[in-house]
């Protein structure tokens, strides 16, 4: 049947998450970090996600679709309780999912052991105030990180900052696209590697995709890498 329902421009989304929140259905998805209609029967029509979206990627269409199945919505609704019945109560994005982890005691430090030193080189940090073109981008090693994850990994300064040029934002609070100005900073500059470090959560995608879009979009050939964080502060493997 033809009828109006959702659709979604992945070149626009920026993997937030905000529009799977807001879709009571289930019918969106954030896969590889990009908002996705799984299931076409599951949408309304009614466009709960469209106000929501920070990027305005998704639009209204008539085409082609299944009926939406009420029934099927139920069912899904009613499954998922099931499941989530032994858990802490939760709706909405599932990077804001509350959750309690018990740090793991340190071992004892040496009190001569000489008190850790900060290893960011440059100011400002935030993607959003960078400048497209500073001394310190000349030959220099980039680390993209999730705001998140200095404070989910320990030896953040340590393991990933050291002799980088450290950029920090957050896909889901920051309503702006990032490969345009990442984009820049590589077109402008000789940039040697890109690390991204992100969080597990999905909506910390768009931080991947940003950088992978500046990367095409720059027509420079530079090694690049992702490390993703888990929520309890390890390092997970890809």
């Amino acid at each position: 049947m033809i009828r109006k329902i959702i659709k979604i421009d992945e070149n626009r989304c920026n993997g937030c998450g905000a529009c799977a929140a807001a879709c009571h259905e289930g019918a969106i998805a954030i896969i590889d970090g990009k908002a996705a209609l799984i299931r076409e029967d599951y949408c309304d029509g009614l466009g709960d996600c469209l106000p929501e979206c920070p990027a305005d990627a998704i639009s209204f269409e008539e085409r082609e679709a299944p009926a939406y199945d009420e029934a099927a919505v139920l069912a899904a609704k009613q499954k998922k309780q099931k499941e989530q019945d032994t858990k802490m109560p939760h709706a909405g994005c599932p990077g804001t999912q509350i959750r309690q982890m018990a740090p793991s005691k340190a071992e004892h430090v040496p009190s001569h052991m000489p008190p850790a030193v900060s290893q960011l080189g440059q100011w400002p940090c935030q993607i959003k105030l960078a400048p497209v073109t500073a001394p310190y981008f000349n030959g220099a090693k980039l680390l993209i990180a999730a705001d998140c994850t200095a404070y989910a990994y320990a030896n953040m300064h340590g393991d990933f900052m050291k002799g980088k040029v450290t950029l920090i934002g957050c896909p889901k609070l920051d309503s702006v696209d990032y490969s345009e100005k990442i984009t820049e900073i590589i077109k402008n500059n000789d940039i040697r590697s890109v690390t991204i470090v992100r969080m597990e959560v999905p909506c910390c995608g768009g931080l991947t995709m940003a950088v992978k879009k500046a990367l095409q979009e720059s027509g420079k050939f530079i090694p690049w890498q992702t490390i993703t964080i888990s929520i309890d502060g390890k390092i997970l493997d890809d």
